[in-house]
């Protein structure tokens, strides 16, 4: 061992423990923490309500009138049970259709309007943690990261004292032995001040829930919050800062989350989340901040959260699940917002921090992939539905989640039986199979005009969301000459449009492979994720994509044979692409279109990303070179 090699040093890799309980709470008892602010709330709450009135009433009245205007299309002589179930699949699906274009209206009002106030009260110095939960993970990658914003916070100064922990449930020991260390190196290579540490768990049990709150048992009385990251999240030292001083000016909050913004994507299918993420989720995300209020959601990361107020009330006990079988709750971020707001405490959202950055799956497969477990654990939200104590905005987004997945199966429902409507009576599917039956339903023909003015007023509301969010994007403080120009933006606009149309389909299809597979029980939880993508075959990518690639073939037969509808000739065309439509997801614009569907992010590189790659490459240096030193040595 010599002194100036950081990878055998013996230094102590936690700080001493200063336990804090943290009870199981129980979803049949109600609970209220006495250390909570009375009226936790973000003292507004009248316009917070004329904002949920603002964002409700004209989804429902939207939804009611093209459900009273679709009545005559049906048997004057009463409804058929298939005729019921056919307008109450369309309503529903209306209904969310409409409320996101609702919630967009009310996010471009609000951008129109002058920032709110971060905040009333004095700031006051906390102790936050910085907590990176890692299992699997690439190490010089995550502990690039943390380096960057380490060095970020060191660099910025102010009131709050910060300190990022590792909490590894790491199970290969190889990857174990590189992560300690890569932490090790790294503290050698910090500035002084700038505190790190590092735990792996003997075991993983309970996944990411355990994880975080084996770290709170563990250290949690000696900090006042701790910032929740995952192993891609990127945060600037500003916006780290922002969230802790909007946490220490409001004594009633328990939990502050922030909109994390997709970067390095450089696949066809990454650069196009990243471009719908970038231009249109500002304004869906503010119309989310406005009606939310003081009763927010969590997503899991980038959020700070109180330490003490998380111990009391967010302790998750197993769950007996319908869905799965499993008793993890899954997807523990939902529930706990609800146990929090449950318990007495705000739960808010603010989107206009920046500085607030994820990745996203590079290729469809991986999207598919990591959408199963998120099924899987949404699903099970429904078993808390009827938990004692939830405010009912906390039931909605439970209910929200898990809506998101069940209407993959409704839209497939609505696919058949359109299909089975065919062009009209004398031609439907159905006519063949029950052609003399007096009770069969009497269709309408998909071609009449009024039929056609209200699927393209379907397919306009779809459309709406981001052609609002576009003329939003002003609003944002961005400009189109960021994007590469007016005319580079209309095109990457376009280029993102048309490959939504192309795998809308196939999601649709993939999502309701997920919903069965959860209730059968075939979804078994959590497992690394491919931060790079995977490289697949394309035996793989058939077997992916069989059922879509099937579906795809019966209905270019029903519409050649003129039995199915041209209106679904878009969905034919992606559904039989399937196969070559996931190769083409994980091809890379940086070789051939770099300026295609690029962000502002892709232009001009925040300085925290350079920053971020630099140290990932020293890092990654360091540990080959002392890996070829200890080779050379043996």
């Amino acid at each position: 061992m010599t002194p100036t090699d950081p990878f055998t040093s013996p230094a102590a890799l936690t700080p001493p423990e200063q336990p804090l309980a943290m009870p199981e709470q129980d979803f049949a008892v109600r609970f209220q923490d006495s250390a909570a602010p009375a009226g936790a709330t973000d003292g507004n709450a009248r316009n917070v309500a004329i904002w949920r009135i603002l964002a409700f009433s004209p989804a429902m009245a939207a939804t009611g009138l093209l459900t009273w205007g679709m009545k005559d299309w049906f048997a004057a002589d009463g409804f058929s049970a298939l005729e019921v179930v056919l307008l109450v699949l369309i309503a529903f699906n209306f209904f969310w259709i409409s409320f996101s274009v609702s919630t967009v209206l009310l996010g471009l009002w609000g951008l129109s309007r002058r920032p709110r106030a971060r905040g009333r009260g004095r700031t006051e110095p906390m102790k936050v943690a910085l907590l990176v939960p890692v299992y699997n993970e690439v190490p010089w990658y995550v502990l690039g990261n943390a380096h960057s914003m380490l060095e970020e916070l060191q660099e910025r100064g102010g009131a709050h004292q910060y300190a990022m922990f590792i909490l590894s449930d790491t199970r290969d020991d190889a990857i174990a032995e590189q992560e300690r260390a890569s932490v090790e190196a790294l503290r050698a290579m910090l500035p002084d001040g700038a505190q790190l540490y590092y735990r792996r768990r003997p075991d993983n049990q309970g996944r990411k829930v355990g994880n975080i709150t084996d770290w709170v048992r563990r250290w949690g009385a000696g900090w006042d919050a701790m910032l929740v990251l995952d192993a891609d999240s990127l945060m600037t030292g500003r916006a780290i800062a922002h969230l802790a001083d909007a946490l220490s000016r409001d004594p009633g909050a328990g939990l502050i989350q922030s909109y994390p913004q997709l970067i390095g994507a450089q696949s066809v299918f990454g650069r196009m989340q990243q471009f719908a993420n970038g231009v249109y989720g500002l304004a869906l995300a503010e119309g989310l901040a406005r009606w939310a209020g003081h009763e927010g959601n969590y997503w899991g990361h980038n959020a700070i959260i109180r330490t003490r107020a998380f111990a009391a009330c967010a302790g998750l006990p197993p769950l007996r699940s319908a869905f799965g079988g499993e008793k993890l709750i899954m997807s523990h971020d939902f529930v706990e917002a609800g146990l929090l707001r449950r318990a007495g405490w705000s739960v808010k959202f603010l989107p206009r921090i920046r500085g607030s950055y994820e990745e996203t799956p590079q290729t469809l497969v991986d999207h598919v992939l990591r959408d199963r477990r998120w099924c899987q654990g949404n699903l099970q939200h429904l078993n808390l539905l009827n938990a004692k104590g939830f405010r009912a905005l906390s039931r909605f987004h439970l209910l929200h989640g898990a809506i998101g997945y069940l209407m993959a199966p409704v839209w497939f429902a609505l696919l058949v039986i359109w299909a089975l409507i065919g062009t009209g009576e004398d031609t439907s599917v159905l006519t063949y199979f029950s052609e003399a039956n007096p009770t069969m339903p009497s269709w309408p023909d998909m071609s009449e005009p009024r039929h056609v003015l209200v699927i393209l007023l379907i397919y306009a509301m779809l459309l709406a969301p981001k052609l609002l969010a576009v003329a939003a994007l002003p609003m944002t403080g961005a400009r189109f000459s960021e994007y590469g120009g007016g005319g580079l933006f209309s095109l990457s606009l376009m280029a993102e449009i048309l490959l939504a149309i192309l795998y809308a389909p196939i999601l649709m299809v993939q999502q309701m492979i997920a919903v069965f597979r959860t209730a059968l029980g075939l979804q078994k939880g959590w497992s690394p994720q491919a931060r790079d993508g995977g490289s697949y075959s394309w035996r793989t990518l058939a077997t992916c994509h069989a059922l879509e690639t099937v579906s795809g073939l019966i209905l270019w037969a029903g519409i050649i044979a003129g039995v199915v509808s041209l209106w679904l000739l878009p969905i034919a065309i992606s559904l039989v692409l399937a196969i070559p439509l996931s190769a083409l997801s994980g091809v890379p614009l940086q070789r051939y279109a770099k300026a295609l569907l690029a962000t502002r992010e892709v232009y001009a590189e925040p300085r925290i990303t350079r920053l971020a790659r630099a140290r990932r490459q020293t890092l990654r240096l360091a540990l080959e070179t002392a890996a070829a030193r200890r080779t050379a040595a043996e």
